[in-house]
Protein backbone atom coordinates (compact mmCIF):
# COMPACT_ATOMS: atom_id res chain seq x y z
CA UNK A 1 0.00 0.00 0.00
CA UNK A 2 1.74 3.38 0.89
CA UNK A 3 2.61 5.79 -1.34
CA UNK A 4 1.15 3.22 -3.90
CA UNK A 5 -2.34 3.44 -2.66
CA UNK A 6 -2.27 7.38 -1.73
CA UNK A 7 -1.63 7.61 -6.02
CA UNK A 8 -4.65 5.33 -6.21
CA UNK A 9 -6.95 7.47 -4.65
CA UNK A 10 -5.98 10.75 -6.46
CA UNK A 11 -8.07 12.04 -9.15
CA UNK A 12 -6.76 12.29 -12.45
CA UNK A 13 -6.31 16.27 -12.12
CA UNK A 14 -4.07 15.84 -9.30
CA UNK A 15 -1.77 13.61 -11.58
CA UNK A 16 0.93 15.76 -10.86
CA UNK A 17 1.21 15.55 -7.84
CA UNK A 18 0.86 11.29 -7.26
CA UNK A 19 3.75 11.39 -9.80
CA UNK A 20 5.87 14.10 -7.22
CA UNK A 21 4.81 11.04 -4.03
CA UNK A 22 7.88 9.26 -5.87
CA UNK A 23 9.99 11.91 -6.87
CA UNK A 24 10.10 13.77 -3.66
CA UNK A 25 10.22 10.60 -1.39
CA UNK A 26 11.49 7.90 -3.19
CA UNK A 27 14.43 9.25 -4.83
CA UNK A 28 15.36 12.10 -2.69
CA UNK A 29 18.81 13.44 -1.95
CA UNK A 30 17.93 12.90 1.62
CA UNK A 31 18.55 9.18 3.17
CA UNK A 32 15.75 7.00 3.70
CA UNK A 33 15.25 7.98 6.63
CA UNK A 34 15.06 11.42 6.08
CA UNK A 35 13.01 11.22 3.66
CA UNK A 36 10.54 9.36 5.15
CA UNK A 37 10.55 10.68 8.65
CA UNK A 38 9.99 14.32 6.68
CA UNK A 39 7.35 12.72 4.67
CA UNK A 40 5.55 11.04 8.08
CA UNK A 41 5.81 14.41 10.24
CA UNK A 42 4.19 16.34 7.32
CA UNK A 43 1.54 13.46 7.20
CA UNK A 44 0.54 14.40 10.36
CA UNK A 45 0.89 18.09 10.14
CA UNK A 46 -2.01 17.79 6.98
CA UNK A 47 -3.93 15.71 9.00
CA UNK A 48 -5.85 13.70 6.17
CA UNK A 49 -6.74 9.60 6.98
CA UNK A 50 -5.73 8.35 4.21
CA UNK A 51 -2.05 10.04 3.40
CA UNK A 52 -1.18 10.09 7.49
CA UNK A 53 -2.04 6.12 7.50
CA UNK A 54 -0.72 5.17 4.10
CA UNK A 55 2.62 6.95 4.60
CA UNK A 56 3.10 5.71 8.32
CA UNK A 57 2.78 2.24 7.10
CA UNK A 58 5.19 2.50 4.39
CA UNK A 59 8.14 4.68 6.88
CA UNK A 60 8.33 2.17 9.70
CA UNK A 61 10.00 -0.01 7.33
CA UNK A 62 12.21 3.31 6.54
CA UNK A 63 12.71 4.34 10.28
CA UNK A 64 11.40 2.01 12.59
CA UNK A 65 9.50 2.21 15.37
CA UNK A 66 11.69 5.09 17.16
CA UNK A 67 12.17 6.83 14.28
CA UNK A 68 8.48 6.55 13.91
CA UNK A 69 7.49 8.47 16.84
CA UNK A 70 10.30 10.89 17.04
CA UNK A 71 8.88 12.03 13.12
CA UNK A 72 5.61 12.55 15.19
CA UNK A 73 6.86 14.39 18.10
CA UNK A 74 8.38 16.51 15.16
CA UNK A 75 5.01 17.40 14.04
CA UNK A 76 3.39 17.99 17.67
CA UNK A 77 5.99 19.89 18.72
CA UNK A 78 6.10 22.08 15.60
CA UNK A 79 2.34 22.29 15.88
CA UNK A 80 3.14 24.65 19.36
CA UNK A 81 6.00 26.59 17.97
CA UNK A 82 4.86 27.47 14.63
CA UNK A 83 1.74 29.12 15.91
CA UNK A 84 3.81 30.62 18.86
CA UNK A 85 6.77 31.59 16.89
CA UNK A 86 4.61 32.73 13.64
CA UNK A 87 1.93 34.91 15.51
CA UNK A 88 4.96 37.06 17.69
CA UNK A 89 6.36 37.66 14.20
CA UNK A 90 3.27 38.77 12.92
CA UNK A 91 2.12 40.98 15.28
CA UNK A 92 5.54 42.89 14.33
CA UNK A 93 5.49 44.57 18.18
CA UNK A 94 9.16 44.20 19.60
CA UNK A 95 8.00 43.79 23.14
CA UNK A 96 7.20 40.01 22.52
CA UNK A 97 10.31 39.43 20.75
CA UNK A 98 11.95 39.69 24.34
CA UNK A 99 9.37 37.58 26.30
CA UNK A 100 10.61 33.86 26.58
CA UNK A 101 8.47 31.24 25.32
CA UNK A 102 8.17 29.39 28.37
CA UNK A 103 6.75 26.45 26.48
CA UNK A 104 8.42 23.16 27.10
CA UNK A 105 10.41 22.07 24.37
CA UNK A 106 12.64 19.11 25.70
CA UNK A 107 11.70 16.56 22.84
CA UNK A 108 13.94 19.03 20.61
CA UNK A 109 17.10 18.20 23.00
CA UNK A 110 16.51 14.22 23.00
CA UNK A 111 14.05 13.69 20.09
CA UNK A 112 15.23 10.07 20.05
CA UNK A 113 16.81 9.98 16.30
CA UNK A 114 19.40 12.05 14.96
CA UNK A 115 19.43 15.69 15.55
CA UNK A 116 19.75 16.92 11.87
CA UNK A 117 17.36 14.11 11.29
CA UNK A 118 14.53 15.95 13.58
CA UNK A 119 15.75 19.13 12.39
CA UNK A 120 14.72 18.27 8.92
CA UNK A 121 11.58 16.69 9.55
CA UNK A 122 11.19 20.25 11.89
CA UNK A 123 11.51 22.22 8.66
CA UNK A 124 9.27 20.12 6.56
CA UNK A 125 6.41 20.71 9.12
CA UNK A 126 7.73 24.37 9.57
CA UNK A 127 7.22 24.94 5.72
CA UNK A 128 3.36 23.69 6.06
CA UNK A 129 2.58 25.96 8.70
CA UNK A 130 4.15 28.46 6.77
CA UNK A 131 6.21 29.93 10.12
CA UNK A 132 9.06 32.19 8.83
CA UNK A 133 10.58 32.41 11.81
CA UNK A 134 11.03 28.68 12.58
CA UNK A 135 11.72 27.65 8.83
CA UNK A 136 15.22 30.38 9.29
CA UNK A 137 16.40 28.63 12.63
CA UNK A 138 15.90 25.36 11.25
CA UNK A 139 17.57 25.87 7.98
CA UNK A 140 20.40 27.86 9.74
CA UNK A 141 20.54 25.00 12.13
CA UNK A 142 20.90 22.48 9.12
CA UNK A 143 23.25 24.40 7.15
CA UNK A 144 25.19 24.50 10.40
CA UNK A 145 25.52 20.38 10.32
CA UNK A 146 26.56 20.56 6.88
CA UNK A 147 23.62 19.99 5.48
CA UNK A 148 23.67 21.68 1.68
CA UNK A 149 20.86 23.78 -0.14
CA UNK A 150 19.96 20.86 -2.05
CA UNK A 151 19.13 18.56 1.08
CA UNK A 152 17.16 21.25 2.43
CA UNK A 153 15.05 21.84 -0.84
CA UNK A 154 14.39 18.94 -0.57
CA UNK A 155 12.58 18.58 2.62
CA UNK A 156 10.49 21.34 1.44
CA UNK A 157 9.81 19.43 -1.94
CA UNK A 158 8.33 16.46 0.47
CA UNK A 159 6.34 19.30 2.33
CA UNK A 160 4.92 20.28 -0.57
CA UNK A 161 3.63 17.34 -2.30
CA UNK A 162 2.78 15.68 1.01
CA UNK A 163 0.74 18.40 1.87
CA UNK A 164 -0.84 18.63 -1.46
CA UNK A 165 -2.35 15.02 -1.61
CA UNK A 166 -3.69 15.65 1.62
CA UNK A 167 -5.64 18.74 0.34
CA UNK A 168 -6.95 16.97 -2.26
CA UNK A 169 -7.85 13.88 -0.78
CA UNK A 170 -9.65 16.08 2.02
CA UNK A 171 -11.52 18.41 -0.73
CA UNK A 172 -12.72 15.20 -2.76
CA UNK A 173 -13.75 13.36 0.60
CA UNK A 174 -15.72 16.66 1.35
CA UNK A 175 -17.77 16.75 -2.10
CA UNK A 176 -18.11 12.84 -1.97
CA UNK A 177 -19.85 13.25 0.95
CA UNK A 178 -21.90 16.50 -0.52
CA UNK A 179 -22.34 17.91 3.04
CA UNK A 180 -22.99 21.37 3.66
CA UNK A 181 -22.80 23.99 6.21
CA UNK A 182 -25.85 24.05 8.30
CA UNK A 183 -27.44 28.02 8.43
Amino acid sequence: MGLDAIRAALPEYARDIALNLDTTIGTSLLTPAQAWGAALACAVTARNPVVLREIAAEALGHLGPEGVEAAKAAAAIMAMTNVYYRAKHLIGDERYASMPARLRMRVTARPGVDKGDFKVWCLAVSAIAGCGVCLEVHEKSLRDRGFTGEQVHEALRISAVVHAAAVTLDAEAALAGGTTPSA
